[in-house]
């Protein structure tokens, strides 16, 4: 068990009030008031749902010696060690770096934000420096790995308590590099507070999370929070194709590089070919076939052949590798049942752009005749904002649409859907079929699909689960969809 005692685990600097003993001995951190331990430290957050300072008096009960707050109780506990600071979420995560050691001064951590691509990114810089010998840490929306070894993932990124955990047992277990996706969230709330990024990268911004962030303009600053702090030695690379790049680099101290498919950059590429099979790219001047699909895949191996060069690899041995990577699950992954000639492509696609982008590309690469069938839904409790354009984008794209649930959590499944027709002008409508529950649907798109025709059945990517009135249902897009053929 880790354990340390206060004095040797605050910073000196200042920024804070402590009242009580500093010689005291904690074993662990939380913020959350029911997990308290004996000889816990209690961060008390602010919230956008509730403010951990109402459960102060339940932690000291539970055990906790010590409480960070922004404001004293009227009656605080005099065998309890009060850290008062108008910072405590950057704070605690100063503190539990300390605590653990700094474990991201001894290894590479780089961090990949974005709307689209994170995962696909993150997992691609796992898998190619992995195949070239070193150990490895994944932090993604689909898992999280040190090494071989897979630990299911929650969130995008992990709360601030458990991400600083995984990285000490990354550091433990001798990673050399972490791959990390950084949510508008996460940086948002400082759930990275504490952490020393090597590298920080960025795909795109388009639509999504405006139930949590309001407007684009909140949105596009809490990404851009996170390339704010890193330091001098630090590396930043950003697409050059989206006017965003720019955006989350002012201000920024490290050194900055871009990328792109279609201006000058410090990595260029140029797409040659583009099929269901695969990609034929030149990446600053080396020619390689890629197994992995479409123009935005083409932009994801840009990002992460730039990284990789930024983190000292030989170009030649990167694109060798990276043309065998096939990248993350339920991202464009492709399913062909050979009786049939049917294919089918399972994409978490769940915002507008991310949508477009995929139905594009097949759109680009199918053969004369070959028809798109999209089975297209929307989560509950999310961005409602975004629903008739999702369902717009997939009618405007597609020769047959099915509509569905996805996700509906604690909302009605049948109001989603009709939040989504709102999106469907006459002549759409004709080619689109309203279908909730979600196998019906996925059958009754293999159904609608001929020989050689393309069923995309987006929104859930690699989940295995559908979440109903808080309940979550064994569900995986593509056992179903192969089931169906």
């Amino acid at each position: 068990m880790k354990a340390k005692k206060l004095f040797d685990i605050l910073p000196t600097g200042g920024g804070y009030q402590t009242i009580g003993s500093l010689d005291k001995i904690v074993t662990s951190f939380t913020i959350d008031s029911r997990k308290v331990q004996k000889d816990s430290i209690y961060a008390a957050f602010k919230g956008t749902l509730s403010d951990g300072h109402s459960f102060i008096s339940q932690a000291i009960q539970l055990g906790a010696v010590c409480v960070i707050c922004e404001k004293l109780p009227d009656a605080p506990a005099e065998d309890v060690t009060w850290i008062v600071t108008g910072e405590v979420r950057s704070l605690t995560g100063t503190m539990l770096d300390l605590f653990y050691d700094h474990p991201t001064g001894s290894m590479k951590l780089v961090g990949v934000t974005g709307t689209n691509g994170k995962t696909t990114v993150a997992t691609l810089l796992h898998q190619l420096f992995s195949e070239m010998g070193h150990i490895c840490g994944l932090i993604s929306t689909v898992q999280n790995q040190i090494g071989a070894e897979i630990l299911p993932s929650t969130h995008t990124t992990p709360d601030i308590v458990s991400l600083h955990a995984i990285l000490h047992e990354m550091k433990e277990r001798r990673c050399e590099y972490v791959f990390m996706e950084v949510s508008s969230h996460a940086a948002d709330q400082q759930r990275i507070a504490g952490l020393f990024f090597t590298g920080a990268l960025f795909t795109n911004i388009t639509h999504d999370h405006l139930d949590y962030h309001g407007t684009m303009k909140s949105y596009i600053t809490a990404k851009k929070l996170f390339f704010d702090g890193l330091s001098k030695d630090a590396f930043a690379l950003v697409n050059a194709d989206d006017k965003n790049g720019k955006v989350m680099v002012q201000q920024c101290k490290a050194r900055i590089r871009t990328y792109s498919l279609r201006t000058m950059a410090d990595y260029k590429t140029r797409l040659l070919d583009n099929t269901l099979h695969g990609l034929h790219l030149r990446i600053n001047d080396i020619e390689a076939d890629f197994r992995l699909t479409g123009s935005f895949n083409a932009s994801n191996l840009t990002l992460v052949f730039g990284t990789a060069v930024e983190l000292g690899e030989d170009s030649m041995k990167v694109i060798t590798i990276l043309s065998g990577l096939t990248g993350a699950r339920g991202r464009f992954e492709r399913v062909f049942d050979p009786r049939s000639g049917k294919f089918g492509i399972i994409d978490y696609a769940h915002t507008p752009d991310a949508l477009e982008n995929v139905i594009q590309t097949i759109r680009q690469i199918r053969k004369p005749g070959q028809q798109i069938i999209s089975v297209v839904g929307c989560g509950g409790n999310r961005d409602a904002g975004k629903r008739p354009i999702m369902a717009r984008v997939a009618a405007s794209g597609s020769d047959k649409v099915v509509l569905t649930s996805d996700n509906p959590r604690f909302e009605d499944a049948e109001m989603i859907l009709d939040q989504m027709e709102e999106g469907l002008d006459a002549e759409m409508r004709t080619n689109v079929l309203r279908i909730t529950d979600r196998l019906s649907a996925i059958k009754t798109a293999v159904m609608l699909a001929g020989e050689g025709d393309i069923i995309l059945v987006a929104g859930k990517g690699h989940e295995n689960y559908q979440e109903i009135k808080g309940e979550k249902f064994p569900f995986d897009d593509k056992e179903v969809l192969e089931s169906c053929f």
